[in-house]
């Protein structure tokens, strides 16, 4: 074997001391508490005490009881919304694609639909000045009936009225 040369010794010897300083100040990261470096913000609550996780966010409240202290976390409003937003923006797409498919519309001609409507009756063509309105009178036999029920609502309301009149003067 060849003895090694004094530049590449001290080369391997920095490596390692390098390699060392730099494993060790990531154990010491790894091994360092969660309360440590500020990742939980407590706050006093009536309850007990309300824990902000602020890496991820979420919220907790924790509380003595006979045990000890247990935290629960506290139901996000965020993820709800997160979810339907995310169901929503699927739903936008799928019907997008519907939409850049074509239409589903079955029957579709190429044909032009007419302007009119076939079952509507048509009206004769007049000018404008020529227009006029058309009331259809009513006949003698409507005459007749309409008289009959004036003259029967008339007689009626004189018998009220005579009534009325035979009332008041009797209480006189």
């Amino acid at each position: 074997m060849r003895p090694a040369k004094p530049s590449t010794t001290s080369w391997c010897a920095a490596a390692i001391v390098a390699m060392t300083a730099v494993s060790g100040s990531l154990v010491a990261a790894q091994s360092a508490p969660d309360g440590e470096n500020g990742r939980y913000t407590m706050t006093p609550i009536p309850e007990g005490v309300l824990r902000l996780d602020t890496r991820t966010g979420t919220v907790s409240t924790c509380s003595k009881n006979g045990a000890g202290w247990a935290c629960y976390a506290v139901p996000d409003e965020r993820s709800a919304l997160d979810a339907e937003i995310g169901r929503l923006q699927a739903e936008v797409e799928k019907l997008k694609g519907q939409l850049a498919a074509g239409p589903t519309v079955s029957g579709k001609i190429d044909e032009a639909l007419p302007k009119s409507d076939p079952l509507k009756k048509a009206e004769p063509k007049v000018a404008e000045g020529e227009r006029k309105l058309e009331i259809p009178l009513p006949s003698d036999q409507d005459l007749d009936r309409a008289m009959s029920f004036l003259e029967r609502a008339w007689r009626r309301l004189i018998d009220m009225a005579n009534r009325v009149q035979k009332d008041v003067s009797g209480r006189i």
